[in-house]
């Protein structure tokens, strides 16, 4: 919940502590920080193998594989390796065998021998229009920064978003839904979403980039605004009608064609698209 930590550093005024103890899902408790006052960007979380059973699955997030891991080699927890990504697979007491977190773990140091894990994305978060892979980590990178560039000097800040391969055209282009905390004065300068679109292509990896200018196999990067409560809305469908968990739920990265999507579209206020080409260099 990384994206957060702005809006808190804000309104705590940027003494309050903000504390991560523990490293937990619906399924069972994983883990634990054992230096929980640490700063948000450099917690580490210690496994306790007497929670669960762990394996983990090795991933490249840059390589396009085959999601069946039948054949690999799941890697125990005595055997991971500094630096190396996996995804967590576990086996509960409660009787789920081998089951896919769906978290993407990165292997940041050691406690004595014990192997330490900092989180670093979900998996099968992706935006993708053609040869095009980009990442939950990625986007978020690419989106904080477009934010601070572009809304803060206005007094703005990005409430929520998500995003949206739209495909139903050619060429294909990424949509970020956004919700704006002081949208009014966004409104008086619109080229400022418009920028905002560009900074986010410009953040995003070279084979993005590429597409946008090399072959023009994808349309330029659109941000569509919405009106302020969208999320909240969202978040009470999910809890009423879909019988998710108000203390588990997430906004959701990247959305499909369905109910959330057109909650999103019935709410745009907006809509902007990147004004010229981002760089690039072969």
């Amino acid at each position: 919940m990384s994206q957060y930590i702005p809006a808190i550093d804000h309104y705590g005024g940027g003494s309050l502590p903000l504390v991560c103890s523990m490293y937990a899902s619906s399924e069972c408790y994983f883990g634990l920080n054992l230096n929980p006052l640490c700063n948000p960007d450099e917690v580490l979380y210690t496994l306790v193998p007497t929670m669960a059973y762990f394996e983990f699955l090795p991933v490249d997030r840059f390589v396009e594989k085959d999601d069946n891991y039948g054949e690999i080699k799941l890697v125990d927890l005595v055997d991971v390796k500094l630096g190396q990504e996996y995804e967590l697979v576990v086996t509960t007491y409660a009787g789920l065998y081998r089951y896919r977190v769906g978290d993407v773990l990165r292997v940041g140091g050691f406690k004595n021998k014990a192997p330490q894990f900092t989180f670093v994305c979900r998996k099968n978060v992706v935006l993708s229009i053609d040869s095009d892979k980009t990442d939950e980590v990625e986007l978020q990178t690419a989106v904080t920064r477009a934010a601070v560039q572009h809304l803060a000097p206005l007094g703005a800040s990005l409430v929520e978003y998500t995003s949206y391969a739209e495909t139903s055209n050619v060429p294909g282009h990424y949509v970020l839904f956004w919700e704006i905390d002081n949208g009014v004065m966004i409104e008086r300068s619109s080229s400022t979403v418009s920028e905002s679109c560009l900074a986010v292509e410009e953040g995003l990896n070279s084979v993005y980039r590429q597409g946008r200018v090399w072959d023009s196999s994808i349309g330029p990067l659109e941000i569509r605004v919405v009106e302020s409560g969208t999320f909240d809305a969202i978040m009470d469908h999910a809890v009423t009608e879909l019988g998710a968990s108000i203390n588990q739920y997430k906004t959701p990265r990247c959305v499909k064609r369905g109910p959330i999507f057109e909650m999103l579209n019935s709410r745009v206020v907006s809509s902007h698209f990147s004004p010229r080409l981002p760089k690039w260099a072969p």
